[in-house]
């Protein structure tokens, strides 16, 4: 074997190797030490934050947003409603984005006076009362919060709704409010899911 194709097979076999054991230390190894350290530090979270019912059954993700409509997409009415998703039919896991709209498009523009109108309508309420993120998608369109405000416009039809006192439900909804993280990242906000599980409690 000439001293270039010993050079060769040489440099390939240790190449090969290299490989093998990276492939095994950054690719399995690795995988299992952060999987493992997840597991045993933060169980939740490594597990997607699921979200239980009162029957224990999982019912959703703390992180992701999903509707409470009826078969036909309408809003129902004993049910706190998130804001409006344009991830994939709304809230797909597997297709987070926002409508990558500009403000001044006529279509969002549209579609955003539209939103206003029907949501003023389900609260009663006049349309200049409508906070933005009840119009508004956000940018991975998998957002499970909404702004205290939206909730709160929501307390007097939730509370019909259920036959609950709407200083009951307004109780509920405060107690569910999310501080800004440190006290300066983000903003104040409600989680839906948890919400409305919480009223469907308060409801038993």
């Amino acid at each position: 074997m000439s001293t270039p194709t010993r050079t060769t097979v040489r440099t390939t076999g240790v190449a090969l190797r290299a490989m093998l054991v990276l492939t095994l230390v950054l690719g399995v190894g690795y995988t299992l030490l952060v999987t493992g350290i997840g597991q045993l530090t933060l169980p939740w979270q490594a597990n997607g934050s699921p979200v239980q019912d009162g029957s224990g059954d999982t019912v959703g993700s703390a992180l992701i947003g999903q509707s409470f409509t009826d078969a036909d997409g309408n809003a129902l009415p004993q049910y706190f409603q998130p804001r409006p998703s344009a991830a994939g039919d709304g809230y797909d896991a597997g297709a987070s984005s926002g409508s990558n709209l500009g403000p001044e498009n006529t279509d969002l523009i549209a579609a955003i006076e539209e939103r206003r109108t029907a949501i003023a309508e389900r609260e009663g309420v006049a349309p200049l009362e409508v906070p933005a993120d009840a119009v508004t998608a956000s940018g991975s369109g998998l957002d499970p919060h909404i702004s205290p405000a939206y909730a709160l416009l929501q307390v007097p039809r939730v509370a019909e709704a259920r036959g609950l006192d709407e200083a009951a439900v307004r109780e509920v909804v405060e107690a569910h409010v999310q501080q800004r993280d440190l006290g300066y990242l983000g903003e104040p906000r409600v989680n839906v899911l948890e919400l409305n599980l919480a009223l469907d409690a308060l409801s038993r």
